[in-house]
């Protein structure tokens, strides 16, 4: 029998493992690769997507003009 969520991912050397702490080859976080499970009934992703909307604004109003 296989548990789901296993598998992580390490975004420094791009590996998958299944080490749970850190990277067996550069020792450096891993993270899990699969995304957050979807609802349809997402309390919060109206407040989430105005959230990125004025992170994203103030990203491009930051940037140098070149």
């Amino acid at each position: 029998m296989t548990r789901r969520g296993v598998l992580r991912y390490c975004p420094r050397c791009q590996l998958y493992t299944l080490q749970q702490d850190k990277c067996p080859r550069c020792g450096g976080p891993v993270r899990v690769p699969h995304p957050a499970k979807f609802s349809p009934e997402d309390r919060y992703g109206d407040y989430r997507r105005k959230a990125k909307l004025e992170l994203l604004r103030s990203q491009s109003q930051n940037r140098p003009a070149g």
